[in-house]
């Protein structure tokens, strides 16, 4: 028998880096989780510590990282990612997808490892295209306050090009649309969890503008199995993974409420800057390339969401 492949994933102390060291280690792989903690938690991957094939390693990637024999595969999922967190983290948000970004790719070539990168459908901005493929490129304020995020996966996807251009190593780009789940932090900003908190503390649920603004969900579990097997592709440029399912965030409130049980009113606040109108993914090239597409439905995976942070006492102050 070979040898295990081994796999860093940085962020991996994270809400998406968290369910893929477990997918990657129930699927034989020895896991390097690398994570400063800055927006991760080991609450996380506290079940993941007595496996033998499980590393933590607490390392802020935008500096340089050695690891010590072969490597198979890097996924760079370490970022801040909600408005909440980038706008209060700015520097390191565009540090980690500058230098995180190079000093990741700088391990891969080492290595010799193929490397993923997570980016997001936020390099799309606000959006012109309905709905975005890959091949649109975007409509992004690179000074407005979320530029840092947005700007900052742009260059990560353009470096992330240039090492497989120049340097030859072997890369993967997953542009990822609204996700949501287990392990999501309460106070993150991101409009699920802020709907749930506000539905089970019967707080009013705020929604910016007339809430017509759309957004595509899309349950972890389909989005980890859509990020496995582009990792295991052979397919270099960027894609898509996502719900297409769309929605506005007026309907979307209202179905917190019902699945909720709560009695909280809808109020409503004026759109922040730069918010993006429409957001749904165009997932042609994922069904032809990975054979992908989503499985879980909304109404079954905000079920399990609002149970889980019910569960985990998640909802105190």
């Amino acid at each position: 028998m070979g040898r295990k492949k081994n796999v860093v994933i940085t962020g991996g102390a994270g809400f998406l880096g968290s369910h893929l060291c477990d997918l990657l280690l129930s699927d034989g792989y020895k896991v390097f989780c690398v994570d400063n903690l800055i927006t991760g938690s080991m609450k996380n991957i506290e079940h993941l510590k007595r496996e033998r094939c499980f590393e933590f390693i607490k390392h802020d990637i935008s500096k340089p990282i050695t690891i010590s024999g072969p490597l198979d595969f890097i996924l760079h999922f370490a970022s801040p990612a909600s408005p909440i967190d980038y706008l209060m983290y700015p520097i390191q948000t565009l540090k980690v997808g500058s230098l995180g970004t190079h000093n990741s790719l700088g391990l891969a070539k080492c290595k010799k490892a193929r490397f993923l990168l997570a980016s997001t459908s936020e390099v799309y901005g606000d959006p012109l295209e309905h709905p975005q493929k890959e091949t649109y490129w975007g409509h992004v304020n690179p000074i407005g306050p979320r530029g840092v995020y947005d700007e900052a996966k742009r260059f990560a996807e353009a470096i992330t090009l240039a090492y497989h251009r120049y340097h030859k190593v072997d890369v993967r780009i997953v542009r990822i649309f609204n996700t949501y789940g287990p392990r999501m932090r309460i106070h993150d900003g991101r409009v699920v969890p802020n709907f749930i908190y506000q539905a089970l503390r019967g707080q009013p649920l705020t929604v910016y503008g007339a809430g017509r603004q759309t957004r595509s969900f899309c349950h972890y579990y389909d989005l980890i199995e859509g990020i496995y097997r582009l990792l295991l592709s052979d397919h270099v440029g960027p894609v898509n993974i996502g719900n297409p399912s769309e929605f506005t965030i007026l309907q979307f409130a209202k179905l917190v409420l019902k699945l909720s049980g709560s009695k909280s009113v809808i109020k409503y606040e004026p759109l922040p800057t730069d918010d993006p109108k429409r957001r749904k993914p165009d997932i042609s090239l994922a069904r032809r390339l990975l054979k992908w597409e989503p499985v879980v439905q909304l109404e079954e995976g905000l079920r399990e969401t609002i149970a889980w942070f019910q569960e985990k006492g998640c909802l105190e102050k």
